[in-house]
C-alpha cells in the first residue's frame, strides 16, 4: 500500500499530538520529531510536484497504450476514455491507477510476444516517470555524543 498525502500528515499529527508512554521514553521518544519531520519534508516535495507529475504520466501513458492498440488488441485503446476527473490528486491517482494496470498487461503481452523494441519502450517509460517522482532525504542532522 502506498501511503496518501493526507494519510501521512494524519499520522505525523497524531505522532505529535499524543503524549510519550512510559515504555516510549528514551531513544523511541526521541527520534519521534526527526521521524515527523522527515515525513512532513518528504510530503512537502510531493505536493509541490504530484499534479503536474500525474497529469505527465497520465497523458504518457495513454499516449503508449493508444499507440499499442493496432498491435496489442483494442482494450489498449480504451485508454483513451480514461479521463483525469476534476484534476485532484485523488481522480488523477485514480486515472494513473487504472492506466498503470493496462501498462502492465501491455508489458506482459510485449514480453510474451518478444518483442523486444515495445519492451526497450515501457522500460524507458517506467524510468522516466521514477524519475519524475524522486524524492530527496533531507542531510541527516548532525548530532553530539553526550
Amino acid at each position: 500500500m502506498t501511503p496518501t498525502i493526507p494519510e501521512l500528515l494524519g499520522a505525523c499529527a497524531a505522532a505529535l499530538s499524543k503524549p510519550v508512554r512510559a515504555e516510549e521514553a528514551g531513544a523511541f521518544a526521541d527520534a519521534r520529531l526527526p521521524t515527523v519531520a522527515t515525513i512532513n519534508m518528504l510530503v512537502a516535495q510531493e505536493c509541490a510536484t504530484s499534479v503536474a507529475v500525474r497529469l505527465w504520466e497520465n497523458a504518457a501513458l495513454r499516449t503508449m497504450l493508444m499507440q499499442a492498440a493496432t498491435a496489442y488488441g483494442t482494450v489498449y485503446g480504451e485508454a483513451a476514455a480514461i479521463d483525469d476527473g476534476e484534476l485532484s490528486l485523488l481522480a488523477l491517482d485514480e486515472a494513473n491507477f487504472r492506466l498503470r494496470r493496462l501498462l502492465i498487461r501491455l508489458h506482459e503481452a510485449a514480453e510474451a510476444a518478444v518483442d523486444e523494441a515495445m519492451d526497450r519502450k515501457i522500460l524507458a517509460l517506467y524510468r522516466e516517470m521514477a524519475e519524475r517522482r524522486i524524492l530527496t532525504l533531507p542531510p541527516k542532522p548532525v548530532t553530539k555524543d553526550v
